[in-house]
């Protein structure tokens, strides 16, 4: 059922033109649906009603969707209506399907108003569909009693007129008080084409973050050779082979060599980290922070 721009004229006039039904062919052709699974019965329900789908879309032009993505939801919405209808529980099907169709514009509108979800609750929904009828009301009446609300006051009675928290009037106010924009469009015409892009800050290691690093990482560098230098020959070849090789040498593997024990190499693995944390914390204690 989709629909493009120049076929929106002619499709809502032949919908327009559509025959009327009374309730008791209504029933037939719901059952015709519900029990048979008749398709020429349905086409025939759901053209009948498109009028009111296109009338129900037309209401909702003023949130800025296209009227013929509108009609082409309320027409989702009128088939989900059609389906799901129950003929035997004595409802009109156009008292049925006007909440379907709805439903159905209001998600669209909804799900293409912003990036940023609007939201999703019914009251969120209750809101951003009625906040700006009841925002009127309350300021036509304040008016005609000769008083003068600030912003706090008619966001309050917003919120007790709908039912809802006075966090979710404030959230909503925010999300309505403007659409999307291009990241590439313009600041202004006194910026020389500067994009808003441009003043986003780079998520990067800025300049002044990438000196105080390479600063850190120097003087780091020569704490560690000082406390390397620090320990005996025997005491640095344990350290050597154990923590700075990509394969670090296994206790078993260094006692062999210098003839000593896996706990006797250990040991002196222990002692040696004992000598070069006492040199390193000669610096000052936030150089273990920087060591992790």
């Amino acid at each position: 059922m989709a629909l493009d721009a120049p076929q929106d004229f002619t499709f809502s006039r032949r919908a327009m033109k559509a025959e009327m039904l009374d309730a008791e062919t209504e029933l037939a052709l719901a059952y015709a649906w519900r029990d048979e699974r008749d398709e020429a019965a349905l086409h025939r329900l759901i053209t009948a009603y498109m009028r009111l789908a296109i009338s129900m879309a037309g209401k909702f032009r003023r949130y800025g969707a296209p009227m013929n993505d509108l009609i082409q939801e309320a027409g989702l919405g009128l088939m989900k209506a059609a389906d799901k209808f129950d003929p035997d529980r004595g409802v009109r099907f156009s008292t049925y399907a006007v909440w379907w169709i709805k439903a159905s514009i209001q998600e669209y509108v909804m799900r293409n108003w912003s990036m940023v979800r609007t939201g999703s609750t019914s009251s969120q929904k209750s809101l951003f569909f009625n906040m700006r009828r009841v925002r009127a009301q309350i300021e036509r009446e304040a008016m005609a009693q000769g008083e003068t609300l600030d912003g706090y006051q008619l966001r309050k009675m917003i919120a007790h007129e709908i039912g809802v928290p006075l966090r979710d009037v404030e959230m909503m106010e925010g999300r309505l008080s403007g659409s999307d924009f291009s990241l590439n469009a313009t600041q202004s015409a006194e910026d020389e084409g500067r994009e808003w892009i441009d003043a986003l800050e780079d998520d990067g290691a800025q300049a002044e973050q990438i000196v105080e690093q390479d600063h850190d990482r120097a003087a780091l560098r020569a704490w560690l050779v000082e406390a390397m230098d620090r320990l005996n020959a025997r005491e640095r070849l344990i350290i050597r082979e154990r923590k700075l090789r990509d394969d670090p040498r296994t206790l078993e593997s260094l006692g062999q060599e210098l003839n000593l024990s896996k706990e006797r190499v250990r040991q002196l693995e222990v002692a040696a980290f004992a000598k070069m944390r006492k040199s390193l914390e000669s610096h000052g204690r936030e150089v273990l922070e920087l060591l992790g």
